[in-house]
């Protein structure tokens, strides 16, 4: 049975990963200090192969002691998005790069390390190019900044691999919906009315269930995929903004979509990603974005609403 230390466990992705591995078998132990949700991972505290540990990552003795006897280690422990990162600049700093600096340091040769970051270090893609894994990293967010230089710490360990993840949604035990598509199809169901500025404006997006499935998929094919970057994406839906308003428009069809023409957006990432190399290793995509769409206004409609997002 393979032995996973996951960080951040409880969070958005993390809570969703730890079920899954859970569900086929593997022992998993996650560290968090549950700052959104207290219970995102309550479903799994009766399985024997799972531990969790409340705590933060910079917590060195702490983090130190749960490396042992860890075959992989999954460090999903960030701020997320660039909203909080310029709320909270020093932590961002200590807990998205120092503290992956100090796992770094701590791992045996043998310990392997998947890292989760985000295409969004692509900044702003050139006008009828993807990024590729051998784009040009122009992060524009402090959030992005951090992720990128954890990225080339991380790499130079050579039992490594890294997720440069798309744009996530669907529906999470850690349910968040600061994130574009869940924020999007919230304000469909509720407003009937969806306000979209720099409508043009390019991202990719990927299910979170997605996103759970690449990281098995690395574990079970670790060997061949090692040393490498991976844009994780889903490839049908790489779309502009205003492509993404219609497609919830044709779910939710009493919706009114407005352009605003002065309003600018302060996350200026815009750019359209290829995931061919994933896609090449035998990896593919389950979840489309009509589904995630369908699961999204069905959570709404039927009246979710312990929600707390990071800022």
């Amino acid at each position: 049975m393979k032995n996973i230390l996951i960080t951040g466990g409880a969070g958005y992705l993390g809570s969703v990963l730890c079920t899954d591995l859970i569900n086929l078998g593997f022992k998993v132990t996650v560290i968090d200090k549950l700052d959104f949700k207290k219970d995102s991972l309550a479903h799994l505290y009766s399985k024997e192969n799972f531990e969790f540990i409340k705590g933060d990552v910079r917590n060195k003795k702490l983090i130190n002691k749960l490396l042992k006897n860890k075959d992989y280690i999954i460090p999903l422990a960030a701020l997320v998005g660039a909203p909080l990162c310029i709320k909270k600049p020093k932590e961002t700093i200590e807990v998205n790069l120092k503290s992956i600096i100090f796992l770094i340091s701590k791992l045996k040769r043998n310990q392997k390390i998947i890292f989760a970051t985000t295409n969004s270090g692509y900044g702003i893609g050139e006008k009828n190019k993807f990024c590729d894994e051998n784009s040009e990293l122009k992060p524009i967010s402090l959030y992005g900044r951090t992720k990128v230089d954890a990225e080339k710490l991380v790499l130079k360990n050579k039992n490594s691999i890294s997720f440069r993840l798309a744009t996530v949604f669907g529906f999470s035990y850690r349910m968040r919906t600061d994130l574009l598509v869940n924020n999007l199809v919230e304000l469909a169901y509720k407003k009937r009315k969806l306000e979209i500025f720099e409508p043009h404006f390019r991202r990719n997006y990927i299910h979170v269930k997605d996103v759970s499935r690449a990281f098995i998929f690395a574990i079970n094919n670790f060997s061949k995929m090692k040393n490498n970057i991976f844009n994780v994406g889903l490839s049908s839906a790489n779309l502009t903004k205003i492509q993404l308003a219609k497609k919830i428009k044709k779910h939710i069809k009493d919706t009114k979509i407005k352009i605003l023409k002065n309003k600018k957006d302060p996350d200026k990432r815009d750019y359209f990603v290829s995931n061919k190399k994933i896609e090449k290793m035998g990896f593919k995509t389950k979840y489309d974005l009509e589904r995630g769409i369908k699961e999204l206004f069905n959570l709404y409609k039927n009246g979710y609403t312990k929600l707390k997002n990071n800022y």
